[in-house]
């Protein structure tokens, strides 16, 4: 079966003409009936009657007709089914990020991806320890960092800026004051990002580009930043963190920032990937998620 032949005699049966089946399709006339006339000879009968004004289908050709229009329709089904089934993400997508990034950031927007993309299965792995994407099979990573990244061969692509600032309790907050100085914290407990023993100061910067060294005496270190958050809010101690993580806290009054005009420093977030020409469609498709995504959320300032 020619489905071009088949596909030229439904649309002139349809349209009572050959004339208005070739102003349709917007082809030559002598073309449609070439096919037409091509068609009942390799059937070795005659499937239209014709005369100067009319057509119309012999036995033969209404047979011809009724099996033709269903095998075009079944095409038309097949061709739509499978261009949809390209719009339709499928497989399984690795993702490594920090306990913080997991826990603060993806956690509010990973179930809109995956409720949008049914067939997309998502492996998270949460740690603050940099893995091997390649060793252990990581499409995506998200990545703070405060220098430029090696040149791994690995794809970077930067997500947003993360501000760091200094939070604590809110009596605390009052009882040094809105025009504190870093040196009004000197001394004061510290509660420590990381488990490995560190540096027991804080790295600030402030207006006109001052900048100051804070020590601080150590009551917890802890690779948990809401463990470190509930903390500083209990009255232990003063505790750097990005601002997007203490936003909710400082808007209800569990927190409050200190030294509202310094920081405690400044992280690139990048997402890290292989080289494009290799991965699947539903890593491409996270990828673009999160850059769109990600910078909504970290831009919080963790002011009330």
């Amino acid at each position: 079966m020619d489905l071009n032949q088949a596909f030229y005699l439904v649309h002139v049966v349809e349209k009572q003409g050959f004339s208005a089946a070739a102003r349709t399709l917007g082809i030559p006339k002598s073309r449609i009936s070439r096919q037409v006339k091509s068609l009942e000879e390799g059937l070795g009968t005659r499937l239209l009657n014709r005369d100067s004004r009319h057509i119309s289908l012999t036995e033969a050709g209404a047979a011809y007709y009724q099996h033709a229009k269903m095998a075009l329709e079944c095409m038309v089904a097949a061709e739509t089914a499978v261009r949809k089934d390209k719009d339709v993400l499928e497989g399984t997508v690795t993702l490594s990020c920090s306990v913080g990034v997991a826990q603060f950031a993806l956690g509010r927007i990973l179930p809109r991806f995956l409720a949008a993309h049914p067939r997309v299965i998502l492996r998270l792995q949460a740690s603050n320890d940099f893995s091997d994407m390649i060793g252990d099979g990581i499409d995506l990573a998200i990545r703070a960092h405060t220098r430029l990244l090696p040149d791994s061969g690995l794809i970077q692509r930067r997500i947003t800026s993360l501000p760091w600032h200094l939070f604590g309790a809110t009596d605390l907050a009052e009882k040094i004051g809105a025009t504190a100085l870093p040196a009004d914290l000197d001394g004061l407990p510290g509660l420590a990002i990381g488990w490995r023993p560190g540096d027991d100061f804080w790295s600030l910067q402030g207006p006109d580009e001052r900048t100051a060294s804070v020590p601080y005496a150590v009551r917890l270190r802890s690779d948990d930043m809401t463990t470190l958050k509930q903390a500083a809010a209990d009255g232990l101690g003063v505790v750097a963190l990005p601002a997007y993580v203490c936003a909710a806290d400082v808007a209800e009054g569990r927190l409050s920032r200190l030294l509202p005009d310094w920081s405690a420093g400044q992280a690139e977030i990048s997402l890290l990937m292989h080289d494009r020409r290799g991965n699947p469609p539903q890593v491409e498709a996270l990828a673009a998620f999160l850059c769109r995504e990600l910078p909504e959320i970290m831009n919080g300032d963790g002011h009330a």
